[in-house]
């Protein structure tokens, strides 16, 4: 039907030109933003996912740091460890040398190094944490994230290296007899200071599997963000040209149908 009232083509030309300047306009914000879900009504649904995936990528990476820091900890006790376990090494020399009955010098300038050793033992413990109740002489819980099960335990409550809990404390090597105690006593100390290593090797050990596992957890929730939140390059570009393309051709028919009425007239001359 011809009409001067409604022109029924232009309408339809205007609409669609509308459209196409919105799919213009979603296209450019794509392309400059990198994303594709730039606001909730672009993608609601996939933005509450996208949302859970950087959250828990948030959560990993602080966790992998805290994994990192219980490592670098892990490793000042342990090298605190090797050192006392010089520190037993040389009172077991002393020791034995004190032990022998052919032994004619001074065993009191042997003691004294003897009980110096035991006080340096104990100032060591304590700077690394592991004397009794020491601030790392017990279960340490590392936050590392990834799931339900989100921490990782090292048990140092029995790791203890001061000289009451190895058992070296109160000896003396003054005579022979007493010597041979020590040595006794040391032998004792030499095995709880392995049982301590090896707890604080296995909390290393466990703290690296765990951050080897949140790395690849990142890795692979960064991947499934990346995929639902930023936009394809490719694909917008595309639509960008398609778009441009389809608005200028809008324009031209809104034109050409805006001056249909102007064509009716002739229809009265």
């Amino acid at each position: 039907m011809v009409s001067f009232q409604t022109n029924v083509t232009a309408l339809v030309a205007e609409n669609n030109l509308s459209m196409n300047q919105q799919a213009e306009s979603q296209a450019i914000t794509r392309l400059t933003s990198g994303y594709r879900i730039n606001s909730s009504g672009d993608d609601a649904a996939g933005l509450s996912v996208a949302n859970k995936y950087r959250s828990d990528t948030a959560e990993l990476t602080q966790g992998v740091q805290n994994a990192n820091d219980g490592i670098s900890q892990s490793q000042i006790v342990d090298g605190g460890l090797n050192n006392i376990s010089n520190i037993l090494d040389r009172m077991k020399t002393l020791a034995t040398e004190s032990a022998t009955d052919t032994f004619t010098g001074d065993r009191n300038i042997l003691d004294n190094e003897y009980q110096t050793l035991i006080g340096e033992l104990d100032r060591q413990a304590t700077n690394i944490g592991l004397n009794s109740g020491g601030s790392l002489n017990k279960v340490l819980s590392v936050y590392i994230g990834g799931g339900s099960d989100a921490t990782v335990s090292v048990d140092l409550s029995g790791a203890a290296v001061d000289s009451t809990s190895l058992g070296v404390n109160g000896g003396d090597i003054t005579s022979a007899s007493d010597a041979t105690t020590a040595i006794g006593a040391i032998e004792t100390a030499v095995g709880n200071l392995g049982i301590a290593q090896g707890a604080v090797g296995a909390g290393e050990n466990d703290l690296n599997y765990a951050v080897n596992l949140a790395n690849s957890q990142i890795s692979s929730y960064s991947a499934a963000d990346s995929a639902i939140r930023d936009a394809n390059v490719a694909t917008e570009a595309s639509n960008l040209s398609r778009t441009q393309a389809l608005s200028q051709a809008s324009v031209a028919a809104l034109a050409q149908a805006n001056s249909m009425p102007q064509t009716v007239l002739k229809l009265l001359q």
